[in-house]
């Protein structure tokens, strides 16, 4: 054999060796990597959708401890103070309708009192011309009087509900005496200066019997549709809610 053939023989590689099947224990052991990374996987998006299903909630609930959800779940609102149960603060106010409204005088009625933004809110004017095109609904309810308060100075007051072809009384509170007096003035985006979207129910009896301040935070609602006012209205008064 010469030199090159000697050489070409070195060179030539044998067959690669034939890898080792794994074992069946390392199978098994990479079987039950496999199923604990999918175990933790779905777990990890269960917890994820929890999450998300309890921001849901906060955020259609208003996210405040004291709020009580409307019968539709839609429009959450606080209950402030003074709350059901309590005597109702005197309100003595010019009306826009020329009168003066005394609240004492309206013993043995039952009053529903809309306090509002005012002439810088006109989806609270939107609500107060809803109200009376279904006053049905609320005499239906058992009110006898409807009355809304804002800040504004009265003669402004006369101009608003004159455009906006408003006959419910509207009652000047330029001085928020009767605002503090009910709190009105602490739910809603203005600060102190001026009322929140609240309604309550001051019964014959002059006891507060319902009251919803849905204009708190986080949302700030400043319309609530007719029907869903109506349905927390009827629960509130039914002993369904507070």
């Amino acid at each position: 054999m010469n030199t090159k053939t000697a050489q070409n023989e070195k060179g030539k590689k044998g067959p690669a060796p034939s890898k080792k099947a794994p074992s069946p224990r390392r199978r098994m052991v990479r079987r039950r990597r496999g199923l604990r990374a999918g175990i933790i996987a779905v777990i990890v998006v269960g917890v994820a959708i929890i999450a998300l299903g309890v921001i849901f909630f906060v955020n259609n609930s208003g996210g405040s401890s004291t709020g009580t959800s409307s019968q539709a779940g839609q429009y959450a609102f606080q209950v402030g103070s003074p709350s059901p149960g309590e005597p109702a603060p005197e309100i003595r106010l010019p009306a826009t309708d020329g009168s003066t409204f005394d609240l004492a005088a309206m013993h043995g009625k039952t009053v529903l009192l809309y306090f509002q933004e005012g002439l810088s809110c006109q989806p609270c004017w939107d609500q107060l011309k809803d109200i009376q095109s279904h006053s049905d609904q609320f005499q239906a309810l058992g009110m006898n009087q409807i009355v809304s308060i804002t800040t504004d100075p009265l003669g402004a007051l006369k101009q608003k509900v004159a455009d906006e072809g408003l006959t419910i009384p509207v009652l000047s509170d330029t001085g928020l005496g009767v605002s503090r007096a009910y709190t009105a003035n602490g739910y809603g985006m203005m600060g102190g200066s001026r009322d929140g979207h609240t309604f309550i129910v001051v019964g014959p009896d002059g006891l507060i019997k319902w009251r919803a301040d849905y204009g708190g935070a986080p949302k700030y609602t400043m319309y609530v549709p007719v029907p869903n006012l109506v349905a927390d209205i009827r629960a509130g008064l039914s002993g369904g809610s507070s």
